[in-house]
């Protein structure tokens, strides 16, 4: 996880857990003048827009006070969602049997974007099985992974 997405997460993981949430993850985008913060809530009931509301406020709030990102930013608060980005090692874990793309930071075997079966961690490494090879991929190593969901 990048550095910006570490403080902000050690920031606001404290008012989300204790409202009863999970913090699932944390985008953070600088776009120029203009910022996009999203944070992504679950719960085992599920998350309802009144939850992301909820928390919305009770995050606002705080980072008004504590001002960590300079210039303007928008504030989302959502679901994971079925076709949810997967932050940490745990997620692969959980996961486990489905369907991923994933975008690598840096090439590993000439390639960035990878789709395949989550088969588990090893260590600090995602397993993946994809064009018949299981491939192990550092989780740091890796940009972005999203659930390909089922229907």
């Amino acid at each position: 996880m990048a550095g910006k997405e570490s403080q902000l997460e050690a920031l606001v993981e404290p008012i989300v857990t204790s409202l009863d949430y999970c913090l699932w993850g944390i985008e953070f985008h600088s776009q120029g003048r203009r910022s996009l913060l999203r944070i992504y809530i679950d719960s085992d009931n599920g998350v309802s827009l009144e939850d992301c509301e909820k928390i919305s406020r009770q995050l606002s709030s705080l980072l008004d006070v504590e001002d960590p990102i300079s210039g303007e930013y928008t504030l989302e608060v959502s679901s994971p969602g079925v076709d949810r980005l997967l932050f940490r090692l745990e997620h692969y874990d959980a996961w486990k049997g489905s369907e991923v793309a994933l975008r690598l930071r840096i090439p590993f075997e000439g390639r960035r974007k990878y789709r395949g079966l989550i088969k588990g961690i090893e260590g600090q490494d995602v397993v993946i099985e994809t064009d018949g090879h299981e491939l192990l991929l550092p989780i740091e190593s890796i940009e972005k992974a999203q659930v390909i969901p089922r229907f």
